[in-house]
């Protein structure tokens, strides 16, 4: 009787094992998938499509409190919180991207509109880190970062665009969109300005479009050239500054706006728990979101050409707020007084990164197949005629000499050594990402093993 009860148990565990190993849970849904891949299950299943139809026209014209009161819909969410469709999330820049984000928008829009001043990325978590674009712009520029410190980063990045044909031809054309001014009244089509800056940064690989963003400038006409970066004249200004609860609010309205947005809140979300202020001590994180929102309603950019600070802020301001402008000042401080996304521009431009890991080294870098290089074209007129040097960014040289600390002020930069910033993080930290992670599977299989040893000791 023993051995037979043993034996059921033994079924039992090698079903929950099973599940663990294969990345599901003991309910028999699977981690989470892109978006588009989720929709497509759910319409395999009866019960799962007839609820998302269902809840898709709950969501149709209705507020949240309005949907939730019917008990319909209520059903219709429960069921759906079982499914793929729940937890899916999208890629940025992935061929069916606005398709992903409005399946996932169809869910999750009207349980938080209103209520949520930060919303969950709908991305997927990024798990590459600056290490791996420094390593990158090494190689393709054959050049050691170090060997050219006192060189103009920003005419660099702008050079070693022009050596790479994808790179050359996108920044062409923005440039060419942004700056072509339709009439007399009219400086520019913005619309068309920010369609081209979009295929540009979502196109273009970051070792090239990071240099541009986030050079690091030792005087003014530099710092000058990186705001210029996006062409801000039409991309950026206009005649007066919006209101940024009500620039937000036009943001949220278009799914792919407002999913960068969320992402931007999500990885560059300053984290007192952290070494940098940075969810999970992710640089790349937190500059790959802000990139992510240039050629939206929400484009940030640099608010002066000034080298002793570092300010961004998208073109709003909290005048007209009324008794809402905590809230919009609180928004606004986001952008222009962020640790997070300061340490993480002065980390790009230093040339430095947080080593969190030794343990587990970052994977090998694939690197593209070669092309032949084109003739470079020809940059402004401020560009000068020499050869292009094509070096990375300049590395932190101060660190042996003054020890590596982390400044959260405006007027320092950030210099950290890679042996000296590693580091854990706290168990405790609140982020977006999803928590549920292959190490958790581990543990548990671990105990369940445990457990399992017991039970054929007892049976002996």
């Amino acid at each position: 009787m023993i051995l037979a009860n043993v034996f059921c148990i033994l079924l039992f565990l090698d079903k929950i094992l099973h599940s663990l190993a294969s990345g599901q849970d003991p309910h028999g849904w699977r981690t989470p998938v892109d978006c588009v891949r989720a929709n497509e299950l759910c319409a395999a299943e009866s019960s799962c499509s007839s609820r998302y139809r269902t809840l898709r026209q709950c969501l149709a014209g209705r507020d949240r409190n309005t949907m939730l009161a019917n008990k319909e819909c209520q059903a219709a969410l429960e069921v759906l919180q079982e499914s793929p469709l729940y937890d899916c999330r999208c890629k940025r820049g992935m061929k069916k991207e606005l398709q992903c984000l409005q399946i996932y928008w169809s869910i999750h829009l009207g349980l938080t509109e209103g209520e949520e001043f930060y919303e969950a990325s709908p991305y997927e978590p990024v798990t590459s880190r600056l290490s791996d674009i420094f390593r990158l712009a090494s190689i393709f520029s054959g050049m050691d970062p170090a060997t050219n410190s006192k060189s103009n980063h920003c005419l660099d990045a702008a050079k070693a665009c022009n050596l790479n044909d994808n790179c050359k031809r996108l920044r062409s054309a923005y440039i060419s969109t942004c700056s072509k001014e339709i009439s007399a009244t009219e400086h520019c089509n913005r619309r068309k300005c920010h369609k081209a800056l979009r295929q540009f940064f979502d196109r273009v690989p970051s070792e090239y479009t990071y240099r541009l963003l986030f050079c690091s400038c030792k005087d003014q006409a530099c710092a000058e050239r990186r705001r210029q970066t996006i062409v801000p004249s039409c991309s950026y200004e206009d005649k007066e500054k919006p209101n940024c609860l009500d620039l937000r609010n036009m943001c949220r309205t278009d799914h792919l706006c407002r999913a960068r947005l969320a992402d931007f809140h999500t990885n560059c979300q300053v984290s007192f728990q952290s070494l940098t202020s940075c969810p999970g001590d992710n640089y790349q994180a937190c500059l790959g979101s802000y990139a992510g929102m240039i050629g939206f309603d929400m484009t940030p950019n640099y608010i002066d050409s000034s080298i002793a600070s570092i300010t961004v802020s998208p073109w709003c301001s909290c005048r007209g707020s009324g008794n809402m402008e905590e809230e919009c000042e609180k928004f606004l401080r986001d952008f222009t007084e962020n640790p997070c996304l300061r340490n993480a521009i002065q980390a790009f431009g230093n040339g430095t990164d947080v080593n969190l890991s030794p343990q587990n080294p970052s994977l090998p870098v694939t690197l593209p197949p070669k092309t032949e290089k084109s003739p470079a074209l020809p940059d402004d007129i401020n560009d000068s005629n020499t050869i292009y040097d094509t070096s990375v960014i300049t590395t932190c040289t101060s660190v042996q000499e003054h020890g590596p600390k982390l400044n959260k002020s405006k007027e320092h930069s950030l210099c950290f050594s890679e042996t000296q910033l590693t580091t854990d993080i706290m168990p405790d930290q609140k982020t977006f990402v999803d928590q549920k992670a292959s190490g958790s599977r581990h543990s548990a299989r671990g105990i369940l093993s445990a457990l399992l040893f017991l039970l054929v000791k007892l049976a002996l």
